[in-house]
C-alpha cells in the first residue's frame, strides 16, 4: 500500500476520475466553503439538543455538578487532537475520513477496521436522535393540538425525510441547516444572558467552575456524553473532496468548530447552573430532565419564547439527523469506492452528486431501528419516556464511545504516517499534541466502559453495561477480520483501502504500463 503518496497527485483530472469506465467515482468538487462546511458540520453538535438534552442527562443521571468546566477542558484536548488531524487532512483527502487515515497510519486492515466502527458509530448517532425526535413531536401534538401519536410515527416520517434530503445536493442541506443551527443559537444566547440576569438563590456563582465538583462515578461517563455534544467539527474532512481548497478549509472549520462548542456550551451549562443554583441543578435536572429548559424559559422569557424553542428544538434535531446522515453516506460511498462494500456504494446519483446508495442504506437501517425499538418500547405499560431513557441514551452513547476510539486511534495513526514518511521531525509538535490527545481519549474511553452502566442508566451487573460497548467491539474485530480475508484472498482490494481517488491514479497506470 502506498501510503507516503498524496492526493494531490497531478495525474487523473476531476472529470476523469468521476467518469472513469462510466461509473462516477468521486464526489463534485468545489460545492462549500468555509462558510457552508461550519454550518454543516456544527448542525451535528445540535446546540439546542445537547443545552435541553444533553446538559440536563448529565447533571440529573451523572450528577456532575461542573459541566461547565468539562466543556473547557473537552476543548482543549480536542484541540490538542484536532492539530494532527488537520495535518493529516492537508495530505489525505478522502470521504472516509477516520478509516482513511488509520489505513494510511497504521495499515490497511485497521483502516477496515475503523472503517467499520464508524459506521456503526455515527449510525447510531443517528438513530438515537430519532428517539428524542419522535418524543418531543409526540409531546407537542398533545399539547398544543391535543392529538395523541405514538413517537415512533414521527420519528419514522423523519427517517423517511431525512432519507429523501439525502438524495439532494450538500449545498442546498448546508443552507436549509444553516438557517436552523444560527437560530438555534440566537435563542440559546438569549437564555443565557436571561439567566445571568435572573439568577436562582445562589446567584452568579462560578462553582461549576470549580474542579472539586468533578468527582463521582458519573465522572467517566459525563465525560463521553459530553464529547458526543462536540461530535461534528471531527466530520471535516469527510467534505474534504467537496470544498474549494481543501487543504485550508478543512482545518480552518475543524478549529472553528472546536472553539465554538467548547466556549458556546460552557457558557449554556454555566446558565443552567446559575438559573436554578449550583446546589439545586442535579435535583432539578433529575426531576424535569430535558423540560428543564423550557421550564426556565417559561419564568423568565414567557410563553411565546417557550413556544419558538420548542419548535426549533425539532428542527435543530433534524437538522442533526441529517448532518448524520450525510456523513454515513459519505463513508458508505469510500467504503464502496475502495471495494469494502459492494461497488453499487461507491457511485454517486448523476443527477445531484449525492452518495445515493449509502444515503439508502442508511435510511433502511434507521427505519429498522426504530420499528424495532417502537415495538419493546412503545405499549400502555411501558415507560413513556423510553424513546428517550433507551433510543436516545443507549444508542448516543454507543455512538459517542465508538466515535471517542476512532479518535484515540487516529491520532496515534497520524503520528505514524508522519514516522513512515520520514518526515516526523518535522512535525514534532503536531505528533505531540496528538500523541497526548490519543492518551487522554483512550482513557476517556477505557473510564466510559467502566462505568458504562450508569451512562445508561442500568443497575450493576445489567448486561447493558457489557452488550452496549460491546457493539463497537464487534464491528471492529468485524472490519478487522474482513481485512485480514481481503489482505489473503484479495491482496488489489486490500492495497486500495484508504486511497480514495488515488486508487484510480492507480488503475490508469497500472492499465497505461506495457504487458510483456
Amino acid at each position: 500500500m502506498a501510503t507516503g503518496s498524496s492526493t494531490t497527485s497531478p495525474r487523473g483530472s476531476a472529470a476523469e476520475i468521476r467518469t472513469y469506465k462510466g461509473q462516477d467515482r468521486a464526489l463534485r468538487a468545489d460545492r462549500l466553503g468555509t462558510a457552508g462546511l461550519l454550518l454543516s458540520v456544527l448542525a451535528a453538535s445540535a446546540p439546542l439538543m445537547v443545552v435541553a438534552g444533553v446538559m440536563p442527562t448529565t447533571f440529573g443521571v451523572m450528577g456532575i455538578v461542573g459541566q461547565p468546566l468539562l466543556f473547557v477542558i473537552l476543548g482543549v484536548v480536542l484541540a490538542l487532537f484536532s492539530i494532527g488531524y488537520a495535518e493529516m487532512s492537508r495530505h489525505v483527502h478522502n470521504a472516509g475520513a477516520f478509516y482513511a487515515y488509520i489505513a494510511r497510519g497504521l495499515g490497511a486492515t485497521a483502516g477496515a477496521g475503523a472503517s467499520m466502527v464508524a459506521l456503526v458509530a455515527y449510525s447510531a448517532m443517528q438513530v438515537g436522535v430519532y428517539g428524542i425526535l419522535g418524543f418531543e413531536v409526540s409531546g407537542l401534538l398533545t399539547t398544543y393540538l391535543d392529538v395523541q401519536v405514538a413517537w415512533w410515527i414521527p420519528a419514522l416520517l423523519a427517517v423517511a425525510a431525512t432519507g429523501a434530503l439525502g438524495w439532494l445536493k450538500i449545498d442546498l442541506n448546508a443552507k436549509v441547516i444553516g438557517v436552523l443551527i444560527l437560530i438555534e443559537c440566537a435563542l440559546v444566547v438569549i437564555f443565557d444572558l436571561a439567566a445571568l440576569g435572573k439568577p436562582g438563590a445562589e446567584g452568579l456563582s462560578l462553582h461549576a467552575f470549580n474542579p472539586a465538583t468533578l468527582s463521582g462515578p458519573g465522572l467517566g461517563t459525563a465525560l463521553c456524553f459530553c464529547i458526543a455534544a462536540f461530535v461534528g467539527f471531527e466530520q471535516s474532512p469527510v467534505y474534504a473532496e467537496e470544498t474549494s481548497k481543501p487543504h485550508i478549509v478543512v482545518s480552518r472549520v475543524m478549529f472553528l468548530a472546536v472553539g465554538f462548542v467548547a466556549l458556546f456550551f460552557a457558557l449554556s451549562a454555566w446558565a443552567l447552573t446559575v438559573a436554578t443554583g449550583p446546589s439545586e441543578v442535579v435535583k432539578a435536572s433529575a426531576d424535569a430532565g430535558p423540560g428543564l429548559l423550557f421550564q426556565l424559559t417559561e419564568d423568565r422569557l414567557g410563553t411565546a419564547f417557550t413556544d419558538v424553542l420548542h419548535v426549533l428544538f425539532v428542527t435543530g434535531m433534524f437538522a442533526a439527523m441529517l448532518s448524520f446522515h450525510n456523513v454515513v453516506a459519505r463513508y458508505a460511498f469510500a467504503m464502496g469506492r475502495e471495494g469494502l462494500l459492494p461497488a453499487a456504494f461507491g457511485r454517486t446519483n448523476a443527477g445531484t452528486g449525492a452518495p445515493g446508495t449509502g444515503s439508502l442504506l442508511q435510511t433502511g437501517v434507521s427505519a429498522v431501528i426504530v420499528l424495532g425499538f417502537a415495538l419493546t418500547d412503545d405499549n400502555p405499560a411501558g415507560d413513556p419516556t423510553a424513546p428517550i431513557l433507551h433510543l436516545f441514551t443507549w444508542m448516543g452513547s454507543v455512538g459517542a464511545l465508538g466515535i471517542t476510539l476512532l479518535m484515540a486511534t487516529a491520532s496515534f495513526a497520524v503520528i505514524a504516517f508522519f514516522v513512515r514518511r520520514g518526515t516526523a521531525s518535522a512535525q514534532v509538535w503536531r505528533l505531540a499534541a496528538a500523541g497526548a490527545a490519543g492518551l487522554a481519549l483512550l482513557g476517556i474511553a477505557v473510564y466510559t466502559v467502566k462505568d458504562f452502566a450508569v451512562l445508561v442508566g442500568a443497575d450493576k451487573g445489567s448486561a447493558l453495561s457489557w452488550a452496549l460497548p460491546a457493539i463497537i467491539a464487534v464491528a471492529a474485530a468485524g472490519g478487522l477480520a474482513y481485512g485480514s480475508v481481503l489482505r489473503s484472498r484479495r491482496p488489489e482490494v486490500h492495497a486500495r483501502i484508504g486511497l480514495g481517488n488515488e486508487a484510480f491514479r492507480l488503475d490508469q497506470a497500472a492499465e497505461a504500463t506495457p504487458r510483456a
